[in-house]
C-alpha cells in the first residue's frame, strides 16, 4: 500500500478555545478587553463562556441564497453553519491553524482505497433536525445530489461533486427516486455513505466540508424556495422566514445536542442579520457598538479604515490580517478573444493605482502572479508583464494593440458588485489606466447576490452586453493550489449561469494539468504542477491580479471568543459570543 499524504488533522472540541486566554503583551493603546493591535489575526481575543444575549449581523448586500446547496459566497458559508452542519469543516482555531480538517457530522474521518477513487465516511448516531427527527446518511446523500444534479434550479455552488463522482447526469426534480439514480454515493446503511469517484483525487476529503454535505431530507427540498426556512441541523434555527433584502433571524433549536459538535460553541441565544444597509452606515455603526459584525466578512470600508488607522484609541480593536485571497480583474477571453488584445490589458494597468484603491499597504500586497503566497506553488517574484514603478508599460501595451489589429484601441464593459466600495474603486482605477492606450471601459454595476448568477457569471448575459472585463476577488476553498484555483481556471468548470471561471478560461495545457495535479498523490509534485498553471494563466491573460489582500476588521470589546480563520477569511463566526456587561 501506498503511502497515503493528506496530511489531515482531527481536533477535539470547539470549548478548548476557551482554553487560549488573550494572553500576550497588550502594549500601548489597549482595549478595555486587553487586546492589542493585529491580535484576533493569530489569537482569541476576548475570551469568554459567557451566553446569552443577541448577536447582531449587518450586511451591504444580500446572500448569494441561504439555502446550503446553492451558496458560494465565503461569508454565506461561514454563517451558514449555525443551521447547517457538513460532513467534515474546518478547525475552530485561529489563523493558519483553522485551514486543518477537522470532523463535524461525521464520526471520523474518511477511509480511502489504495488508489483514492472509493472513500468512506461513518456518521454520528443520534443526531437529530429541529423537529425532533433523525438526520440519516441518505439525507446527506440527497443534499449532495440535489446542489449538483438539479438542471439549473439551483445556480450558485461549485460543482466538485459533479466534476469528480462517477455519475452519469440527472436531475433530481425530474427524477421519481432521486437517491436511487445517484449510483456514486452508497448508503449501506443509515450512517454510511461510500463515494465512488472517476478517478483518484487525494484532496477529495476537503470537498466534505463545503454546505452542499448539509443533509436535507426528500420531502423537506423545496427547490429554488427552500432558502426561505432550511431545516437545521445546527444549533439554531430560523425565526420566521428569510426575507431577501431584508432580514434573516436565527434561534435556538432545542434538538441540537452540543456534546456531538467539535465545532460550534452556540453562545448568543439569538442571532440577527440586517440586510441591505450602506456600507459606511454599517462601520459606523459598528464602532458606535450598534451592530457586532459586519456579515460581509470583506473588513471595514475605505472612509471608516481611513478614519481609524489614524486613531491611536481605535488601534487595539483592530486586525489587519492576510486574507489568503486574491483580488483581482477578469479579462473574459469570449468577449476579449485575441489573446495580445488581452495582453495589452495587462501592460497598460497601473498597478501602483489599483493597490491604492484597494487601501495601499493595509489593503494588502501588490500582485504579479496567481496563487497567493500563503499556497504551495506560488511564485510572488513572477511577473510577466513589468513595469517601472507598477505604473505600466504603455509602449508595450500599444504593440500588443497593433499585434491584434486593433491599434487605435477598443471599448468594453466593467461589471461591479453594487456595496462594494473597493471593487468599484478598482474599477475606477482601471478604467483610467486604460484610457492611456484609448480602450475605453465603462464601468457597469450590478446586485452582488446575483452578480455570478445572472450577470457576470452568465454566459448570455456577457455576450450581450460586451461585458469585457469584471471585478472579483476569490479565496481557496482549502488551502492548496487547487482548491485555490480550480474554479476560476479549469475549462470543465465553466458553467452556463453561476459561473466563477468568469474569464472562461479553457486552454488545453491548463486543462491537462489540471488533470494531472488528480493523479498526483505528492503534494511537492502537485505544487510543481500548480506554479505551471499559474504561469500560463498569466500568458493567457485571462486574470489580471490586483492585491494579495488584507482586511482591516474592528472588533468591539463586547464581541467575545474573536479571532481570523485563515479557512473562511474573516472571522470565525462560530466562535462568537456578546457580553454586554
Amino acid at each position: 500500500m501506498r503511502k497515503r499524504t493528506l496530511g489531515f488533522v482531527a481536533l477535539g472540541a470547539a470549548a478548548s478555545i476557551f482554553l487560549s486566554a488573550c494572553g500576550g503583551d497588550s502594549g500601548s493603546g489597549d482595549s478595555a478587553s486587553g487586546a492589542a493591535f493585529d491580535q484576533g489575526s493569530t489569537e482569541i481575543v476576548n475570551a469568554s463562556e459567557t451566553t446569552g444575549g443577541t448577536l447582531r449581523y449587518a450586511i451591504s448586500s444580500d446572500f448569494d441564497s441561504t439555502d446550503p446547496g446553492d451558496t458560494y459566497y465565503a461569508f454565506s458559508w461561514n454563517f451558514s453553519r449555525y443551521y447547517a452542519r457538513t460532513l467534515l469543516a474546518f478547525a475552530p482555531a485561529p489563523g493558519q491553524e483553522s485551514t486543518e480538517l477537522v470532523t463535524d457530522l461525521a464520526a471520523g474521518m474518511p477511509e480511502p482505497n489504495d488508489d483514492f477513487t472509493e472513500w468512506t465516511v461513518k456518521i454520528q448516531e443520534g443526531l437529530k433536525y429541529e423537529d425532533g427527527s433523525a438526520i440519516t446518511a441518505q439525507d446527506i446523500k440527497y443534499a449532495i445530489a440535489r446542489s449538483n444534479y438539479n438542471g439549473g434550479e439551483l445556480p450558485n455552488g461549485p460543482r466538485y461533486f459533479e466534476s469528480h463522482l462517477d455519475q452519469e447526469p440527472f436531475n433530481v426534480y425530474e427524477t421519481d427516486d432521486p437517491l436511487a439514480a445517484f449510483t456514486a454515493v452508497e448508503t449501506p446503511d443509515d450512517h454510511t455513505l461510500v463515494f465512488h469517484l472517476k478517478e483518484s483525487f487525494s484532496e477529495f476529503p476537503y470537498v466534505l466540508t463545503q454546505p452542499q454535505t448539509a443533509p436535507v431530507p426528500v420531502d423537506a427540498d423545496r427547490g429554488a424556495l427552500y432558502k426561505e426556512n432550511v431545516l437545521s441541523s445546527g444549533p439554531y434555527k430560523f425565526d420566521g422566514s428569510y426575507e431577501p433584502g431584508v432580514k434573516l433571524d436565527l434561534v435556538r433549536n432545542e434538538n441540537w445536542d452540543g456534546a456531538t459538535d467539535p465545532i460550534r460553541t452556540a453562545l448568543p441565544d439569538e442571532i440577527t442579520v440586517e440586510i441591505g444597509v450602506d456600507q459606511d452606515e454599517i462601520d459606523q455603526r459598528l464602532v458606535n457598538g450598534e451592530i457586532d459584525v459586519d456579515l460581509s466578512g470583506n473588513g471595514v470600508g475605505p472612509t471608516m479604515k481611513s478614519q481609524l488607522i489614524t486613531d491611536e484609541a481605535a488601534q487595539a480593536n483592530l486586525d489587519n490580517p492576510y486574507s489568503g485571497a486574491l483580488r483581482y480583474v477578469n479579462i473574459h477571453t469570449p468577449v476579449i478573444e485575441d489573446v495580445a488584445c488581452r495582453q495589452a490589458i495587462m501592460y497598460a494597468a497601473d498597478r501602483d493605482s489599483l493597490h491604492r484603491a484597494w487601501g495601499g499597504d493595509s489593503g494588502g500586497d501588490i500582485a504579479t502572479n496567481l496563487l497567493p503566497p500563503t499556497l504551495d506553488g506560488s511564485d510572488p517574484e513572477s511577473d510577466l508583464y513589468p513595469s517601472e514603478d507598477n505604473k505600466g508599460d504603455l509602449e508595450a501595451a500599444q504593440a500588443k494593440l497593433e499585434e491584434c489589429g486593433e491599434d487605435d484601441g477598443f471599448s468594453t464593459n466593467i461589471a461591479v458588485r453594487d456595496g462594494r466600495p473597493n471593487d468599484i474603486a478598482t474599477a475606477e482605477a482601471l478604467q483610467e489606466a486604460l484610457k492611456r492606450v484609448n480602450i475605453e471601459a465603462e464601468i457597469q454595476t450590478f446586485p452582488a447576490e446575483d452578480f455570478f448568477a445572472q450577470y457576470a457569471g452568465s454566459q448570455d448575459y456577457v455576450r450581450e452586453n460586451d461585458i469585457g472585463l469584471s471585478v472579483s476577488g476569490w479565496g481557496p476553498d482549502w488551502a492548496t493550489g487547487y482548491g485555490f484555483a480550480y474554479k476560476i481556471t479549469a475549462g470543465d468548470a465553466i458553467q452556463e449561469t453561476g459561473n466563477y471561471n468568469t474569464a472562461e478560461l479553457d486552454d488545453p495545457e491548463v486543462n491537462e494539468l489540471w488533470e494531472e495535479a488528480l493523479r498526483t498523490e505528492a503534494p511537492d509534485e502537485r505544487a510543481n504542477l500548480y506554479e505551471q498553471i499559474d504561469t500560463l494563466v498569466m500568458e493567457q491573460a485571462a486574470i489580471l491580479p490586483v492585491v494579495f489582500d488584507r482586511s482591516m476588521f474592528y472588533r468591539s470589546d463586547e464581541l467575545t471568543n474573536v479571532y481570523y480563520s485563515a479557512a473562511y477569511m474573516m472571522y470565525d463566526f462560530m466562535a462568537l459570543g456578546v457580553d454586554r456587561g
